[in-house]
């Protein structure tokens, strides 16, 4: 990963790919920023295989001001695994532990990776990406 991959967040990123004006340029952006992240959110939104351990909907939480966010989605992604119905880690937690520790993860990560995050939770794609764009950009992801 170069020094340049590390300046942006999650959301950033995607924000870029949402901005793009053709196809070919969404899909060379994803391409370009293809970091784990960026692909669990992607796989978490559009993979039918992932349904999500917790309840629908927007949970109970505050949101970070954005000049304090105490991490990112680029170290808190890995805690995505306690969330995901079926896996190991999210089934040995009871449901009020695994509530909480979403929305910890809420509340660590700048405002709009928390936005990022449910719409994943959600499965509520964000205007201008498609499951058909993601599968395009990285065929190995989803199937």
């Amino acid at each position: 990963m170069t020094n340049q991959l590390k300046k942006y967040d999650v959301f950033e990123i995607l924000d870029k790919v949402c901005a793009a004006k053709t196809k070919k340029d969404k899909i060379n952006i994803l391409r370009e920023y293809d970091l784990m992240p960026v692909r669990d959110i992607l796989q978490g939104m559009f993979d039918d295989r992932i349904q999500w351990n917790l309840p629908g909907g927007v949970p109970p939480y505050t949101p970070n001001r954005p000049e304090s966010v105490p991490s990112n989605l680029m170290r808190q992604h890995l805690k995505f695994k306690f969330f995901v119905k079926g896996l190991r880690d999210s089934e040995r937690l009871s449901s009020l532990k695994r509530e909480r520790m979403f929305i910890d993860l809420l509340e660590t990560v700048h405002p709009k990776d928390a936005e990022l995050v449910l719409s994943m939770v959600n499965k509520t794609p964000l205007k201008g990406l498609t499951k058909t764009l993601v599968q395009e950009a990285f065929p190995d992801l989803i199937p």
